[in-house]
């Protein structure tokens, strides 16, 4: 039975007044006002009461509040038995989550509900619809401008712990044998005992933990034997191989095996491949199996995050997070600048120029970008031109025709066919000129030719902008991205997460970034109202004082009301005359 709470009706008396004039100011100027005036009303609980029936069965835990302490555990970074304690017992929770009742079926949530509550957010998404309502609310509230906008990575580490190879053959294998001793107790007693006391003996977990440099190429060919013979033996049992850890186990071998026909007497023979040729984006630990690999920054996932930013000449302004997306660490940035513009345009809040760093700025992205209207400010990847003369010394047209070398001379003939552009020059002109050994003209049979292509001819003007004061001023706001990964990780705690599984990873990457725009915002309002205060005569000072005295009356009122009926059914009872007071 669905339990909701009418949060946008204002009350006749601030339920929160006992907490005084002092605590009540603290209050206010703390995220949770932010949180219960403008966040909490707005949430999308109608995505949550389909999965819940509108007459039957006991009723649910207020779903305004509990979607609100979805948030709030991850903006804070909470345990799951951390969450329920601050649930029950911080007034700060209480008042952002307008918990007025004492009793336990307001202000209490056990684990399972808490559990059962993140459950369905992730499998069903519903957790981008609540990073969507606190952005788009914070973005009207603060009138905030998508036009300018940033983008970066960061990668973060998951609940697994890192496995060298031989540890990641050996835990495999003992995932395995665990869940069939467990499921198909039959099949794990045929068995060789040798097999079995290899990986689910305590020494033989020790062994393979100490395995020395110089053995573990040896090392490594035993599991793998013993890979290939676990998968050969049970691949015509279907129970089996419909078992998880079972296609573990052909996915780590396919990835990291290879199987070599011999002679005849001997048959096949299991080999481990080189790592050179392990794929980035295999198995790194069979408790986490979406987990990747990258290179420069090792095992997990990565955040692609992009924000608003301002520069001087637009005024003080809110940077708001409008774009959150984990995938696996072995993905390309490359190809996230495309989905993350595409995203925001569909949210209504899609910006008009991106900055980013070269790996993000690609001939490809920069083209397409900007037949979305945004303009990418980024650095072109690969190394700048060497000392000398380049395309960008030349003058081209806007078809991208070349119309003067650096020397003022023009061409004798121009060609182009589909991307590929090609000049011919007077091979007089060319041998007495003094650049000729830095110009990139080579000679030819009708003199000498120019060829280049249109991304060539792209990429060189765009270095060659790269070194303006244009560019610069420009660029050098990109920085900015990387105090607020610091920020991101210090108030939520994102680069070390407490869960496995991309689905989970995505759900707290997402809401942690919904907490840190609570949290910028309200550190962006106190200080213009504290501004406006100090500028208009302390008038957040004295109008704060105002509502406060104002307070103390009204409580003043309630407590006068409260005595008189309580005084007034007293005298009724004792007057059979007087008129029955309705209490």
């Amino acid at each position: 039975m669905i339990y909701t709470k009418d949060h946008k009706t204002l009350n006749m008396f601030e339920p929160f007044s006992h907490l005084g004039p002092k605590r009540l100011k603290l209050m206010e100027q703390s995220w949770a006002k932010l949180f219960r005036d403008e966040i909490l009303p707005e949430l999308p609980v109608h995505k949550v009461t389909k999965h819940f029936d509108h007459l039957k069965g006991r009723p649910t835990k207020e779903l305004y509040a509990m979607l609100g302490a979805m948030i709030l555990q991850e903006m804070h970074d909470l345990t799951d038995q951390e969450a329920v304690q601050q649930f029950a017992f911080n007034i700060q929770w209480h008042y952002a989550l307008n918990i007025t009742a004492d009793a336990d079926r307001d202000a209490y949530l056990c684990p399972k509900t808490l559990w059962s509550m993140r459950s369905l957010l992730t499998r069903e998404g519903h957790y981008s619809s609540l990073f969507d309502v606190v952005t788009d609310k914070l973005k009207t509230i603060f009138d905030v401008d998508t036009d300018r906008q940033r983008l970066d990575s960061v990668h973060i580490f998951s609940n697994m712990r890192h496995l060298s190879r031989v540890g990641l053959f050996a835990r495999t294998i003992k995932t395995f044998l665990v869940n069939l001793k467990r499921h198909h107790r039959p099949f794990f007693d045929e068995l060789q005992s040798e097999l079995k006391d290899r990986y689910l003996s305590k020494r033989g977990e020790s062994v393979f933990a100490m395995v020395k440099p110089s053995e573990s190429e040896r090392t490594l060919q035993t599991t793998g034997a013993d890979l290939f013979a676990l998968i050969e033996g049970f691949r015509a049992e279907e129970a089996v191989t419909g078992m998880h850890s079972y296609q573990l186990l052909v996915r780590l071998f396919r990835e990291q095996c290879r199987v070599e026909e011999t002679d005849a007497n001997q048959g096949l023979k299991v080999s481990v491949k080189p790592n050179k040729e392990v794929p980035s984006d295999s198995l790194q630990n069979p408790s986490d199996p979406d987990a990747s690999y990258d290179g420069h920054k090792g095992r997990g996932y990565q955040i692609q995050v992009m924000e608003t930013y301002s520069r001087e000449e637009d005024g003080d302004q809110l940077n708001l997070i409008t774009h959150v997306h984990a995938e696996p660490a072995h993905h390309n940035d490359v190809h996230a600048l495309l989905p993350a513009i595409e995203q925001t345009k569909q949210q209504q809040r899609g910006p008009k120029e991106v900055l980013a760093d070269s790996l993000y700025g690609s001939d490809e992205n920069c083209r397409k970008a900007a037949e979305k209207g945004v303009e990418v400010i980024a650095p072109a990847a690969g190394k700048n031109q060497a000392d000398g003369l380049g395309l960008a010394d030349f003058t081209f047209s806007e078809q991208g025709r070349v119309t003067a070398c650096p020397q003022s001379h023009a061409p004798l003939k121009t060609k182009h066919k589909k991307d590929r552009y090609s000049a011919v020059f007077d091979s007089q002109i060319c041998e007495r000129c003094p650049h000729l050994s830095e110009c990139p003209i080579k000679p030819g049979r009708k003199g000498h030719y120019l060829r280049y292509s249109g991304k060539e001819l792209r990429l060189a003007q765009r270095r060659a902008h790269e070194k303006t004061s244009e560019f610069r001023g420009r660029y050098r706001f990109r920085a900015g991205v990387e105090a607020t990964m610091s920020e991101y990780d210090r108030k939520t705690g994102v680069k070390r997460l407490r869960i496995r599984g991309l689905a989970a990873v995505r759900y707290c990457a997402t809401l942690k970034a919904a907490g840190l725009n609570i949290f910028r915002a309200t550190t962006f309002r106190n200080r213009k109202m504290k501004e406006a205060g100090s500028e208009k005569g302390s008038i957040y000072t004295h109008s704060t004082a105002f509502w406060c005295r104002a307070r103390v009356v009204r409580e003043q009122i309630s407590v006068f009301l409260a005595r008189f009926v309580g005084w007034a059914g007293k005298f009724s009872n004792c007057d059979p005359s007087f008129p029955k007071l309705a209490v």
